[in-house]
């Protein structure tokens, strides 16, 4: 996976399985191809539970509301990755760099890309552009998805255009009682 200079895709990678939960390895595996992973992981036990983990982990960085803490819940994630940057050639796609060494299994290699792109994301876009659906603000409200704010603005809030319009609704129903 090429990570770009905002971290965008590992980042975007992370909420979708947040998001959307895969039943299986090959729904992970099928996800990152999605997202732009195109070599292969190595198969190992466990893959699908781990993985898991590493996504919530990285959901206790989503959900932290100060910036210090979210930095310090990214190091641990990033320092348990301990995979060195390297320049690999693969699939014609050029010389990249990529936050993997040659075999790891997928909660590994995937721990490295998600917490380096987040940590990119977070210092090149702004600590505040990742969280939590504001629709979810509100008692009762089904939504919890993660939100990667990519926006040039810097002001997005909902998972959805359904989200914010459900929000807008209640918004405007409250004013009018």
């Amino acid at each position: 996976m090429q990570l770009n200079p905002y971290g965008e895709y590992a980042v975007l990678l992370a909420a979708s399985l947040a998001n959307d939960w895969p039943e299986d390895r090959a729904g992970i595996d099928a996800r990152t191809r999605e997202f732009g992973m195109t070599m292969a992981f190595p198969e190992a036990p466990g893959d699908h539970t781990e993985t898991r983990r590493v996504i919530d982990q990285w959901l206790a960085v989503v959900d932290a509301q100060d910036p210090d803490e979210r930095a310090r819940l990214l190091n641990v994630l990033m320092k348990r990755a301990t995979a060195y940057p390297r320049l690999v050639d693969h699939d014609n796609e050029g010389w990249h760099l990529h936050y993997r060494d040659e075999d790891q299994t997928m909660p590994h290699v995937l721990r490295a890309v998600i917490s380096v792109g987040t940590a990119l994301h977070l210092t090149t876009r702004g600590m505040h552009r990742l969280g939590r659906c504001a629709a979810s603000l509100t008692p009762g409200d089904p939504c919890a998805n993660v939100v990667v704010d990519v926006t040039r603005n810097g002001r997005q809030r909902y998972c959805s255009v359904r989200c914010a319009n459900r929000d807008a609704v209640r918004r405007h129903r409250a004013r009018a009682v």
